[in-house]
């Protein structure tokens, strides 16, 4: 499976050139962009432009996630409450008289 990683600034380099070229374009969707003919050059660049602001927050969501990623790794020590959890567990099955009856 490939990298679903996604680079704001690879896409931006992309169609910098033609939007610097078209220097002006209706909101992708608006009236405005649907009233342009299939053909006229300010659609297109509409949609790129709509691709690059896409793209930039893919890679704005996917940064936050991983940073929320490392923080929770770094909130605890997680190595530690596993051993603790398979210690409870031992403990337990060691001695199954003592572990608690879940009621209804």
């Amino acid at each position: 499976m490939s990298s679903q990683q996604v680079s704001w600034w690879d896409v931006h380099e992309y169609v910098d050139s033609l939007l610097d070229e078209i220097k002006n374009w209706p909101m992708i969707g608006s009236p405005a962009w649907c009233a342009l003919s299939d053909d006229d050059p300010a659609k297109l660049a509409a949609i790129y432009d709509a691709a690059q602001h896409w793209a930039l927050r893919i890679e704005s969501c996917q940064r936050q996630m991983a940073q929320t990623s490392r923080d929770v790794a770094d909130a605890a020590d997680w190595a530690a409450i596993g051993r603790e959890a398979a210690q409870i567990e031992a403990f337990y099955k060691e001695r199954p008289w003592l572990r608690r009856k879940r009621t209804a």
